[in-house]
């Protein structure tokens, strides 16, 4: 690294500081306050070749710039490659093993064999993930037919290594981009070797990045966006060079990547944003820029960081919705429009008549995640709930018992003579088609939804009451409006109540068929809960038209997608049965997670930091927090702080000491804290490889 360390005198005799100097880094300014005398006696010895003082030949700084150079990166090489070396290894060992499917393989494993078999389905993370887990194990002859039903299960002969060594292969990448962020901030191979270490030897960092997981594969992208991100500063006084462009294209990159495994990515996002500003900032007050290098500088961070991420995100999305082209499990957490692009739904290709009328036959979906289907069938509620009437429920399926007749509030016979469209402000009943009883409402309170009034099927061959009627209301309609099939969206007020009919998303108990809760609500706020829309519509009156018109397009489907999926994270909730943890009991190491086996039997896998490393950071953040009160170096922007800790820590032996006795020293401390690190690995790495784990338990949390 050329630091100026003291004025150069040049020919004429002049002390001052020559005008053309390299100005050094902030992070470079501390480390080297920090570092040892032998550090600052190396910068001196490059000053003049920065300086670039006539005295010397040129001859003569070129060779000794270049042997600086040399001995420089000779090292470094060396220092990767064992890096490189020990990261694929201790990730790719034992990569199938255990040859069963492990914790969240279930679900990742099986969202990879969708891709494979172009089947649609949800999921509340964005694509990108589960996209590559699919093409690594297409590309590795998996034919996507595993049916990934629970953990446990065997794989038998179906090719699952792909799939594992592909998530591995990106998890044994962390390291090595820790070993060059570390080394590109603090030019110390010591910080950069002691980082990866740590990473290397690490336990969860291994076990996460062996399986079926999007974990490896977000925390990829997240690393490469921070590494792209450091390389692209260092570049800052190389603008518009070929590597200053590759570096903040680069960045976007690997931007859209991470957010396009997981919505978390946004944090990196933040980061790189607060980093973007400050860089700005400081070119503002660069008073030797002109307004258009300003200009081309801002416009240069518009399109590498915001334009080409965006279009490598939306990309994503494109590709996800062509390849999954056809139905599956998903079909239903989308509206009946998007239904109607994926082969094999029945509203793919499908006709039928526009607009909603009498005596038309039909379903009704509710607009929230997982609403279901209007559905009702001949068992009770049983005694003790409510009124002793019909079940109503939502159910997730198409069935023959989802359809019902719409009828005029006293008629029961529309179905003869001509169509009446239905209209905003209308008063209909409707007859479950299976039945004959029609949906009702009363004052009894909800199965599950205790402030919720009962919604059942009443009445004889649609003959009942008042608590029958129902008036239609078009969402953002007028009265009048017509009500049109899959598009408008819809709520059914309850006249003799003034409720809405609402599916809660709780479960029914095993007398309600583990179905969905349908309620009628007394708050009227509009929500998807509360809001249906007619999905099929059968009137041999009416002309048909093909739903093709109706499909949405790229923009509308898209947009679709991040709203279910939104909903869908703000709904997630541990079940009943799950093990939880808090936020603070991952950082200290508190507990972790059983990925495979329950007895001794099996083979066993359990997701937990190696305690000394987990615990070495949480003693090294503490240690920087004092470090950076006592030194007021409060620009310090370092991600990975453990590594450089620790090496000015050692460095800083020569405060005590009189060389040689503190090169001994400082070498004493590396060999205990590598030795100590190395040691832990080999006490507790049958976590991630699988073997016996008996005296391993240094806390009651740890369950295993």
């Amino acid at each position: 690294m050329d630091v100026q360390c003291a004025p150069q005198r040049n020919k004429s005799g002049d002390t001052s500081t020559l005008r053309n100097r390299r100005t050094v880094q902030p992070s470079e300014k501390i480390y080297q306050t920090l570092s040892t005398p032998a550090s600052k006696d190396n910068t001196c010895r490059t000053a003049g070749s920065v300086a670039g003082d006539d005295s010397r030949s040129s001859n003569g700084t070129s060779e000794l710039s270049s042997r600086g150079r040399l001995s420089d990166e000779s090292p470094s090489r060396v220092l990767l490659m064992l890096v490189v070396g020990l990261s694929f290894s201790t990730r790719l060992y034992k990569i199938t093993e255990p040859p069963h499917v492990c914790w969240d393989e279930t679900h990742f494993g099986k969202m990879g064999s969708y891709y494979i078999n172009r089947t649609f389905f949800f999921d509340v993370h964005p694509p990108l993930g589960k996209m590559l887990i699919g093409f690594a194990g297409y590309m590795t002859g998996y034919d996507g037919t595993f049916p990934f039903i629970k953990p446990g299960d065997k794989y038998e002969n179906h090719n699952y290594w792909g799939m594992r060594g592909f998530c591995a292969v990106l998890g044994s990448f962390l390291p090595i981009f820790a070993y060059l962020i570390v080394l590109e901030l603090s030019r110390s191979h010591t910080a950069a070797l002691i980082t990866a270490t740590l990473l290397i030897f690490d336990t969860g960092c291994i076990t996460i990045s062996q399986y079926i997981l999007l974990d490896p594969i977000l925390m990829f992208f997240i690393m490469a966006a921070v590494l792209s991100m450091v390389k692209f500063n260092q570049q800052r006084y190389r603008p518009f060079t070929a590597p200053w462009c590759l570096w903040l294209a680069m960045t976007g990159v690997n931007l859209a990547g991470a957010l396009g495994v997981k919505f978390v990515g946004l944090f990196v996002i933040l980061l790189v944003g607060l980093n973007t500003v400050w860089d700005l900032w400081r070119l503002l007050g660069d008073l030797s820029l002109t307004l258009v290098d300003l200009v081309k500088h801002f416009l240069a961070r518009i399109v590498g960081l915001i334009l080409l991420p965006l279009f490598l995100y939306v990309t994503i999305f494109a590709l996800h919705f062509v390849v999954l082209s056809k139905s599956g499990p998903g079909d239903g957490f989308f509206s009946s429009a998007f239904q109607s692009r994926l082969i094999g739904n029945n509203l793919h290709n499908a006709s039928m008549p526009e607009y909603l009328a009498y005596g038309s036959t039909i379903t009704v979906k509710n607009l929230r995640i997982a609403g279901g289907y209007l559905h009702s069938h001949w068992h009770l509620y049983p005694e003790g709930v409510g009124a002793r009437q019909q079940q109503v429920t939502a159910y997730l399926h198409k069935d023959y018992n989802n359809l019902w007749l719409v009828h005029r509030q006293s008629d029961n016979n529309s179905q003869s003579g001509p169509p009446y469209l239905v209209r905003h402000g209308d008063i209909i009943r409707l007859e479950h088609k299976e039945t004959s009883r029609n949906l009702h409402s009363h004052l009894h309170e909800a199965p599950l939804t205790k402030k919720h009034f009962q919604v059942t099927g009443y009445g004889i061959n649609g003959t009942g009451d008042t608590n029958d009627l129902w008036q239609v209301e078009v969402c953002g309609g007028r009265k009048g409006d017509l009500v049109k099939v899959l598009r408008s969206k819809v709520r059914f007020h309850h006249r003799a109540t003034g409720c809405v009919l609402y599916s809660s998303g709780k479960t029914l108990p095993k007398w309600g068929w583990e179905q969905v809760e349908v309620t009628c609500s007394p708050y009227l706020k509009e929500t998807p809960s509360s809001q249906w829309n007619i999905e099929d519509h059968i009137n041999s009156k009416l002309p048909n038209i093909s739903l093709s018109v109706l499909k949405p397009h790229f923009l509308e489907i898209l947009l679709e997608s991040h709203i279910v999926m939104i909903r869908g994270n703000s709904g997630l909730k541990p079940k009943d049965n799950e093990m939880n943890s808090k936020p603070w009991h991952w950082p200290i190491n508190y507990q972790g997670l059983r990925f495979s086996g329950v007895n001794e039997t099996e083979y066993r896998v359990y997701l937990l930091g190696n305690p000394v490393v987990w615990w070495l950071n949480l003693a090294c953040l503490g240690l920087y927090l004092i470090m950076v009160a006592v030194a007021s170096i409060l620009w310090l922007k370092h991600s990975m702080l453990t590594g450089i800790t620790l090496d000015i820590l050692l460095k800083s032996a020569d405060l005590l000491l009189s060389r040689p006795y503190s090169d001994w020293l400082q070498g004493l401390g590396q060999m205990i804290l590598m030795s100590s690190v190395l040691y832990s690995f080999y006490l507790f790495h049958p976590l991630s490889y699988g073997s016996t784990m008996a005296g391993l338990k240094w806390m009651d949390s740890w369950e295993f």
